[in-house]
């Protein structure tokens, strides 16, 4: 420990020393192998954030400079030649702290097996094995994509059975009822007919032949006029078919003819980064990128971009983003000389474009989820929840708070945590309020507070219970909760978001309120839906322990009609047994071997009961 000390009040002086000048640090371990790089516009003030006293950094970052032994640094003449070296040394020496993108865009090829039943697939290498092969292309999307289409448009089998021998064994599958399989299985199509709609299949892939939805209706009336009605019917079912593929395309079509949308989801303090590529106005690649954990969006976006283009040679005209940056000029400009050209980067907040956005996000969000084990709806909710709210990154922990008494009495507070959108009920907590009497809701959430963060002050080295502090606070109340819970969380030198869910006359979530306003939710499903649940959880939890706690103070004052029981003794006699049907039911001798009674005391109980019973 004292070694330790020792480093880091070493790494902190020489940190002082640096000049407030831009430039880039390198940070080394024991071994003198690189760890992290990055760029500042004041040298000195950047990396003293990494050594100073009681910061509040990530686990990464922290986990980062406990790693680290020494550092250099390159004084630069501006900012912008800081970020071009930066990326430069990234790109040589790959830090293991640094955001890495792993480039696998291998080649892929579009396959159609030899044989008399041939099968168009998509595969990553070529064999000698008498097959056609279309390609190379670097974007797998594109491949699976095309051959899904021209599978679907020709009516070609996507299934594992082998012809002829399957021939009339087994139903057709759904594939052929939905008129997107000719279904050979039935042995009602000759080989002639499927190597014709085979040829026609490569051909569309190959682009030697025009598809649109005009030449298709002209040859179907031409048909129709030669009385081959069922040709005619076949191409019917085309033009339908290239219908059904042209609409879903609309879906992710862009009215900027080029650019790259790329969107960040958060979960449990990792990410995940999706990039949709366009050209022409159509999706024509997707990548999704695993980053692990990230110290915060903006970080995570910057460096994304700068890893990202450095192993991308085209570079679009345009870079829109789900959320902001802070080097958001100096990357464009970067782009912009890697490009030659002029690269604007972007922010949609409504539109098109801002639709883009959030379907790339989702998509995001699923691949994250799928990987940690999770749904993408709660990531999707978490991450809508905290962007809804204006938060600098998803709230992954969540503490909500509610008050509950009657009529002030029996007054209590419950404590539920979600972490990842899903209870953590091992971390529910329940107080009764101690320093509070009568109903003030407003003093005795205070006091709860006060009282759970002064646990964090006991606790905060074991980062867990009440030792680890949430990334967002709810309150089951208006702005006047809020007002009241900031400043104690200011007071503690803490920065915690508190937000209340607010009801409406139906005791529905309605909004939810800072200080100041309140926030719709209605609109926002997902995240609609997680405050919802939130709001029920922590109500239904805390009105439980106030029925429990009233229920006890009821028997309590029947025990102390009783002579010679005062409160101590009810309340140990509770504790004992429990509920007030088992003391009644006790013999002698169990209720005096209760904590604090005697054989006076017991007597005096038992008898009460006794002449209960004896009186119905």
């Amino acid at each position: 420990m004292i070694e330790e000390n020792e480093r880091i009040l070493r790494l902190r002086e020489k940190a002082r020393r640096l000049p407030l000048l831009p430039g880039v640090y390198i940070m080394k371990n024991k071994s003198g192998t690189i760890i992290y790089i990055g760029k500042a516009k004041q040298l000195k003030s950047r990396v003293s954030q990494y050594f100073g006293a009681g910061n509040q950094h990530t686990d990464k970052v922290r986990t980062m400079v406990s790693h680290v032994e020494d550092f250099e640094y390159i004084i630069t003449d501006s900012e912008y030649e800081a970020l071009v070296l930066e990326c430069s040394l990234i790109k040589q020496h790959t830090p293991r702290y640094n955001i890495l993108l792993k480039d696998d865009k291998g080649y892929h090829y579009v396959k159609i097996s030899s044989g008399d039943w041939k099968r168009i697939t998509e595969c990553k290498t070529m064999v000698n094995d008498g097959s056609t092969y279309l390609g190379p292309y670097t974007s797998s999307f594109v491949v699976k994509q095309a051959v899904d289409e021209a599978n679907k448009l020709f009516q070609l089998p996507q299934c594992t059975r082998k012809f002829p021998q399957k021939f009339g064994k087994g139903r057709p599958c759904l594939n052929y009822f939905i008129k997107q399989c000719c279904a050979p299985c039935r042995g009602k199509i000759s080989s002639e007919e499927y190597e014709g709609l085979v040829k026609e299949a490569v051909e569309y892939l190959r682009g030697e032949k025009s598809f649109s939805s005009v030449q298709l209706k002209k040859q179907m009336e031409q048909a129709a006029e030669n009385l081959d009605f069922e040709k005619a019917a076949r191409l019917r079912d085309r033009i339908n078919a290239l219908k059904r593929i042209q609409e879903k395309q609309k879906v992710v079509a862009s009215k900027i003819q080029e650019q790259d949308v790329i969107a960040l989801a958060e979960l449990s303090g990792s990410g995940c980064i999706e990039v949709f590529r366009f050209t022409s106005g159509r999706l024509y690649d997707r990548e999704s990128f695993l980053l692990g954990p990230i110290e915060g969006a903006s970080e995570a976006r910057s460096q994304f971009i700068k890893a990202y283009y450095t192993m991308r040679d085209k570079i679009p005209p345009q870079v829109t983003l789900d959320g902001k940056i802070d080097d958001m000029e100096l990357l464009s400009q970067w782009l912009s000389q890697k490009a030659g050209r002029k690269v604007k980067i972007t922010v949609p907040q409504k539109g098109e474009q801002y639709k883009l956005t959030e379907m790339c996000r989702n998509n995001a969000a699923e691949t994250l989820a799928q990987d940690m084990g999770r749904t993408g709806k709660e990531a999707a909710a978490l991450d809508e929840l905290g962007r809804m709210l204006g938060l600098a990154n998803t709230p992954s922990y969540i503490e909500a708070y509610d008050i509950s008494n009657t009529a002030g009495s029996d007054n209590v507070a419950g404590m539920v945590v979600f972490e990842d959108g899903r209870p953590l009920k091992s971390a529910y907590r329940r107080f009764s309020i101690k320093d509070i009497v009568g109903q003030d809701d407003y003093g005795s959430m205070k006091e709860v507070i006060i009282r759970r963060l002064e646990r964090y002050k006991e606790q905060k080295d074991t980062n867990e219970g009440f030792g680890r502090l949430p990334d967002l606070i709810l309150l089951d109340g208006g702005k006047g909760h809020v007002a009241t819970i900031q400043p104690v969380i200011r007071q503690y030198g803490l920065d915690i978001p508190v937000f209340g869910m607010v009801k409406d006359d139906k005791h529905r979530t309605r909004a939810i309120t800072s200080d100041g306003s309140e926030i719709a939710i209605n609109s926002n499903r997902s995240a609609f839906t997680l405050v919802s649940t939130i709001q029920e959880e922590v109500h239904r939890f805390a009105i439980s322990f106030h029925r429990q706690k009233r229920s006890k103070s009821s028997f309590s004052s029947e025990l102390e009609k009783i002579k010679g029981i005062g409160p101590a003794k009810a309340k140990a006699l509770l504790a004992a047994f429990s509920n007030i049907n088992r003391i009644k039911n006790a013999g002698l001798n169990e209720q005096q071997k209760a904590p604090g009674m005697d054989k006076a005391s017991a007597k005096a109980v038992y008898e009460y009961f006794a002449g209960q019973k004896d009186n119905q």
